[in-house]
């Protein structure tokens, strides 16, 4: 049964082992040497207000924006920039540029916490775990990293934008009328 990549990621990190868990894109985009840049801010972080759930650094590619909207057209940066205003309101992320980055390291603690309690299986998984970082204190890194578009995608932009515009609004409705709720491991 296809899952989708946030299922499919979600299964791999709750079976992965070790005391940091980093997942990324199978498609070379971010180079992993930018792992190292991770490593050291994950290292260098004290776990946010709320020790108990870890921390975590995600790569990011807010810094090459004017870029790539050079080299997008009109459609795409349209899409691009809506869906930011979109994560900032419906889906309650506001301490991060670059929620869509497939190069994120976690804690232990963090990653178990996290896809143990992820929902959305799609695209907007990232979004989610995100969300639910804020929502604990925990602290969340930022790192810019080295990133290149990869031919080949098989992502229509337009049916990926509206899949994850629903996906969010679903899962933030979900919340506020307590369908979801946050599962603790006591």
């Amino acid at each position: 049964m296809n899952r989708g990549k946030g299922g499919a990621v979600r299964q791999g990190v709750l079976v992965a082992r070790g005391e940091k868990v980093l997942f990324c894109d199978a498609d070379g985009a971010t180079t992993f040497e930018d792992v190292e840049l991770l490593i050291r801010k994950l290292d260098s972080q004290k776990n946010g207000e709320n020790k108990e759930f870890g921390s975590l650094v995600i790569g990011s590619r807010a810094h090459m924006e004017n870029e790539s909207v050079a080299e997008r057209s009109l459609f795409r940066t349209i899409l691009m920039k809506g869906f930011h205003v979109w994560v900032k309101v419906v889906g309650g992320v506001s301490k991060v540029h670059d929620t869509q980055c497939g190069f994120k390291l976690f804690t232990r603690p963090a990653a178990r916490f996290l896809f143990y309690n992820l929902h959305i299986e799609r695209w907007a998984f990232d979004v989610e775990l995100l969300y639910t970082s804020e929502k604990h204190n925990m602290e969340i890194g930022e790192v810019a990293v080295r990133w290149q578009e990869i031919d080949g995608s098989k992502l229509t932009p337009a049916l990926a934008a509206m899949q994850m515009a629903r996906d969010l609004l679903m899962f933030r409705l979900r919340f506020l009328t307590g369908v979801y709720k946050f599962k603790y491991d006591k």
